[in-house]
């Protein structure tokens, strides 16, 4: 018997976006691995903000949806964001309420140097694949990098040369520092 179609959509309607994920979708194995993570990293986040003024976007939520752009090689924030104004998966992962607007693509822009000023940003990357390397999560046989996201996280001013064992930044706060005249190759830097 052929369908009815609905004349008018629903005006109400009760949907648990925890309901709608698969039980066995790789994104909740993520979910389970990355909440602790930031629940350990919770005090840090807390020294980063103030306590008075307006909320900000949650850390939490802002990490875990730059692992979504990873992950599913979105190109841009603002493709990330407009992904999770509909994408009911992504919403859930990130933490995002179903009738909460998804964040501005300038949130990330905004938030990303707090995130790296304060270390968290690698501190959090590396107890992700620090944890996922122990619960067999990672495979050596076969490892693909969308380049152009490396090149969009990575810029020239953070290339260091080879042979310097040096940590600090090269370029705190861009000030003085040139490449004009330097060559730099892979095989140099």
């Amino acid at each position: 018997m052929r369908g009815d179609l609905p004349i008018q959509p629903q005006m109400f309607a009760t949907v648990v976006l925890e309901d709608r994920v698969p039980a066995d979708h790789p994104l909740r194995a993520m979910r389970a691995l990355v909440d602790p993570i930031l629940r350990e990293l919770s005090p840090r986040f807390e020294a980063m903000y103030s306590d008075v003024g307006r909320p900000s976007v949650p850390p939490e939520c802002l990490l875990r949806a730059m692992l979504l752009q990873v992950f599913y090689t979105i190109r841009s924030e603002r493709q990330l964001v407009e992904q999770l104004e509909y994408n009911l998966l992504f919403r859930w992962f990130v933490g995002l309420d179903l009738e909460a607007p998804a964040w501005h693509a300038t949130t990330f822009t905004k938030n990303r140097q707090r995130l790296l000023d304060g270390d968290l940003a690698r501190a959090f990357l590396g107890a992700v694949v620090a944890r996922a390397d122990v619960q067999a999560l990672l495979s050596r046989e076969h490892f693909t990098v969308d380049g152009t996201l490396l090149e969009a996280f990575a810029s020239h001013k953070s290339v260091r040369p080879k042979d310097t064992d040096d940590d600090s930044p090269v370029d705190p706060g861009n000030d003085g520092v040139t490449w004009q005249g330097e060559r730099r190759s892979n095989a140099t830097h």
